[in-house]
C-alpha cells in the first residue's frame, strides 16, 4: 500500500503544479490586460492605432490638397480628437485644414490651432 499511497501523493501534487501553474498565469493573462486599458491620461493600445491612422489619414489628405500642399500643418490625435498647428497663409485655408480633418473616418472633435501668417 505504500506504493499506491506515494502513487496517489504524485497525482495530488501534479494536480497542485497543474492549478498553480493555471493561476500564475490567469494573473499574467489579467495584467497584460490592463496594461493594454487605456486611462484618462494614456491611450489603450488600440486607441493610439487608431489614433496614428486618422493623422495619417489627414496628412496624406493635406498633402493632396491644392491650397495646403505648401504649408507644413502639424497633425496630432488623441482618442479620436485631432490637432491642427502651424502656419497657413489664408483664412480659407485654416477652414479648408478643418474640412478635411473632420472628413476623415474615427475623429471625434477638431481643435483648429492653425495661425494665419
Amino acid at each position: 500500500m505504500d506504493a499506491l499511497d506515494a502513487s496517489k501523493k504524485g497525482v495530488k501534487m501534479m494536480i497542485c503544479r497543474k492549478r498553480l501553474v493555471e493561476w500564475f498565469f490567469g494573473l499574467m493573462l489579467i495584467a497584460f490586460l490592463a496594461a493594454c486599458a487605456s486611462t484618462s491620461t494614456q491611450s489603450s493600445t488600440g486607441e493610439f492605432i487608431d489614433d496614428s491612422v486618422i493623422t495619417t489619414k489627414i496628412k496624406a489628405l493635406l498633402a493632396a490638397d491644392n491650397l495646403l500642399k505648401s504649408f507644413q500643418v502639424g497633425v496630432e490625435t488623441y482618442k479620436g480628437t485631432v490637432q491642427l498647428s502651424g502656419f497657413v497663409g489664408s483664412k480659407e485655408a485654416v477652414q479648408k485644414a478643418e474640412q478635411i480633418a473632420r472628413s476623415v473616418q474615427g475623429v471625434k472633435a477638431v481643435r483648429n490651432d492653425l495661425i494665419v501668417k
